[in-house]
């Protein structure tokens, strides 16, 4: 399937129908928000697969009621770093060196760019931050399409709430956006039949 033919396919999803994502389509998805890029590659997030239904009741309240949280097969928190760190820049350089056999010196100069972050404020950093985690929310937008499975990017949920029930202050991190994850009830979604609507290309896009 070609990647038009996967994105015209997803639509956001109103109902979904409870039937389980196989694992093998729930990593693939993960693996692609693992490979989604960030700004200096620093990963500045954590994502949060939660798949117990107890916990998934208690986060539907918070999320407007919305069905898809206890229909999902599974259920994506998207949580960014509450502010940047010291020590997150110096373990990131940590795992360069490990990872790519290279050392610390060797890497000087990079380390300090990055480290110019941290003149900023702790609200312009998680901004930063956050703007991250939806660069890997459309990657895995795109991955769950082309594995056929729906999904329903979502920010209609009080975040101060979801923080506290995941425990996230403790954590350094803060919610951004969530995506279920599963499989459309066509029978009862209003939306799975209706064509999509999009700006006409000639307004969208500004060729210079």
């Amino acid at each position: 399937m070609s990647i038009t033919t996967a994105l015209t396919w997803r639509y956001a999803t109103k109902k979904m129908n409870g039937i389980k994502i196989p694992n093998e389509k729930l990593e693939i998805i993960l693996n692609a928000i693992a490979l989604a890029p960030s700004s200096f590659g620093l990963q500045p997030y954590s994502v949060f697969v939660i798949e117990d239904i107890a916990l998934l009741e208690k986060i539907k309240p918070i999320a407007s009621n919305q069905s898809q949280i206890t229909d999902a097969s599974a259920l994506l928190v998207f949580a960014a770093w509450d502010k940047l760190s010291q020590q997150h820049i110096d373990d990131y350089f940590a795992r360069i060196a490990k990872v790519r056999d290279v050392s610390l010196d060797s890497l000087q100069s990079m380390k300090e760019h990055i480290e110019t972050q941290l003149q900023n404020t702790d609200v312009d950093n998680f901004i930063w931050n956050a703007k991250q985690t939806y660069i890997a929310l459309g990657f895995a937008l795109v991955a769950a399409a082309e594995e056929y499975v729906d999904s329903t990017p979502m920010e209609g949920f009080d975040k101060k709430a979801l923080d506290e029930l995941l425990q996230l202050k403790e954590k350094g991190l803060a919610s951004t956006v969530i995506l279920p994850l599963g499989y459309r009830d066509t029978a009862n979604d209003y939306l799975a039949k209706l064509k999509k609507v999009r700006r006409e290309k000639d307004q969208l896009f500004i060729r210079l």
